[in-house]
Formats: structure tokens, sequence, C-alpha cells
């Protein structure tokens, strides 16, 4: 049967909120009809460009639907519009069927916000993009706001961190609806290496330890994120930094306050983790990493816990 999805479109709707899910729903071949509603027929994009063809906002949606609440570029300006007004009286007349779990609700990004204001997130588990987390609880206080949080499901409402991880969030529910197959396929046509799951952070190690300007620590970084399975040793990543092991050994803990055994370790966990959740043996996923046994990669996941 054939899934019906429902993006509510709102002026200033973040476009990669919208189009990245709406994309991925899509290569799941026929398993979705996507349906484009909201109180204007066309509404401005956070890119400067204009979406058009947007029905009105049905009485009703038919049960079994999924509906998608995409994020805004300003939630604070774009979320107390008279057309989010008109849209906030739509979602407190869907509430019971939302409550009852007969639609399923996906917000990405700053959408948790307009679905808290309308009331759906009280007592519930959700999350948002780190940068809107504190609006969140200011509008539902009774929400359990969730931070640092890919995406995250409670009683038929899922939430997600925004850009990106509505994407991550979508192959997600068409695992659930379609099956580990249809996801895979999408994943791949989508060249999408890395599913991640609802626990990971939001600012892996992938992105986290970027935000900085040495060129040397760069180069290191590049090489380890090519190749992070390798046998790597010290004086090797030194060399593709062009510097010494020494220098490179107090570049990284002046730029990122790691070790470069820590760094590289952390890449490691977070390919070993995506391989456990796809289904691999413990011996697999520490091999793919790039861990010589499952009792290392144990041990490097405990030491991250402590």
């Amino acid at each position: 049967m054939t899934i019906d999805v429902w993006f509510v479109m709102l002026p200033g709707v973040l476009a990669l909120d919208m189009t990245g899910p709406a994309e991925t729903f899509v290569l799941a071949q026929d398993a979705f009809r996507l349906h484009y509603i909201g109180p204007d027929a066309e509404v401005p994009t956070s890119i400067g460009l204009n979406m058009g063809n947007i029905s009105p906002l049905p009485e009703t949606l038919p049960a079994g639907s999924l509906l998608v609440l995409p994020g805004v570029s300003d939630s604070a300006n774009f979320f107390n519009t008279p057309q989010a007004s008109l849209v906030l009286h739509w979602l407190m007349r869907l509430q019971p069927q939302i409550h009852n779990q007969s639609i399923t609700l996906m917000c990405v990004c700053s959408g948790a916000v307009l679905a808290a204001k309308a009331g759906l997130l009280s007592g519930v588990q959700c999350t948002t993009h780190h940068d809107v987390i504190a609006r969140l609880k200011a509008v539902a206080p009774t929400a359990q706001v969730k931070e640092n949080r890919i995406f995250i499901e409670d009683r038929g409402i899922w939430t997600s961190a925004g850009i990106t991880s509505g994407i991550d969030l979508a192959l997600h529910l068409i695992n659930r609806l379609r099956g580990p197959e249809t996801a895979l396929s999408v994943a791949r046509e989508m060249v999408v290496w890395f599913r991640r799951s609802g626990d990971d952070p939001q600012i892996s190690p992938w992105l986290r330890y970027r935000n900085h300007l040495h060129p040397a620590v760069h180069r290191a970084q590049d090489a380890l994120t090519a190749e992070p399975q390798k046998a790597w040793q010290l004086a090797d990543i030194a060399e593709c930094a062009h510097v010494s092991p020494r220098h490179l050994t107090r570049l990284f803990q002046q730029h990122l306050g790691i070790s470069v055994r820590d760094y590289l370790e952390q890449l490691r966990l977070v390919i070993a983790e995506q391989s456990l959740l796809q289904g691999q043996g413990a011996e697999q996923a520490a091999q793919a990493a790039g861990f010589s046994s499952p009792r290392q990669l144990h041990r490097a996941r405990a030491r991250m816990a402590s």
C-alpha cells in the first residue's frame, strides 16, 4: 500500500529540510505518494527560490499518513505569521489522530517548535537543531527535550536535528515502513555512506574537530578520514601533514584538544557502530573500522564511555 506523505509548506521553509526527505521518499519507488500543503499556493524558501503548486490544508488526513513539518530559516519570525497561525490551528484539530498514532508526525529541524506551539510535544521525548534547543524548551516546558541527538521517536512523533538529519530520519522511516532492502537501495542511490541512527551525536567526529584553520592538521584529518581502517603510525600521519610527529602531536592538542590517537579512535568507533547497526557481527565491524579484534573495539568503546 502506498503511504501518503504530507509536507506542510510555510514561508521561509528551509529548502533542504523539505527537499532532502522528499527526494529520499521519492527514491523509494512507488512506496510513497507526496503532497505539498499550506495556507499559500506559493511560498518563498530559505534559498530565495519560490515553491508553488501548494495545495490547501485538507480538513483531515487519511489514516496511515505521514505528516512532515520542515523547519524554517528563522523560527522566531516565520512561526509567528498569519500563515503559521492557520497551520497551528489545523495541527490542533489533528491532535487526536496524531496522539492515537493513526497519523505519524515527522518534524525536521525547527519544525519541532511548530509542533510544540500546537501542543503536540507535551511530555514527549523530542529534539531539534542544536541552535534551536533553548527555544524548543521555552515553547514546550513539559517536553523531554534531548540535546545532541540526530532524531528521536516517542509515541509516533519523530523529531530530528535538521538539514541532513532529515534525510537520516527519512531513511530510517523507509526502513521501518518498507524494509531494509528498500532503505539500503535508496541510501546507495543517494550515495549515503553512513546511515546515522537516532543515538548518534549531532556533531560527529567527522565534523566536531574541523572547526580550525591549521592546514597541517587538516591534511592529517583528511588522510585519516579517507582511510580510517589503515594501520596508521604517527610517523605516517605526520608525513601526510608535512610536519614532524612531535609537532603534529602538539598541533592536535593545541587546535583539537585531543591526541592523534584519540581522534583516529573516535573515527573508527563511528565506523564500527555503523557496521553493527547494519547487522554486521562484532568481528566484521571491528575489521571494517581498523580495530585488530572485537576485544580492541570493546576496549575503545569503554574508554569513550568513561
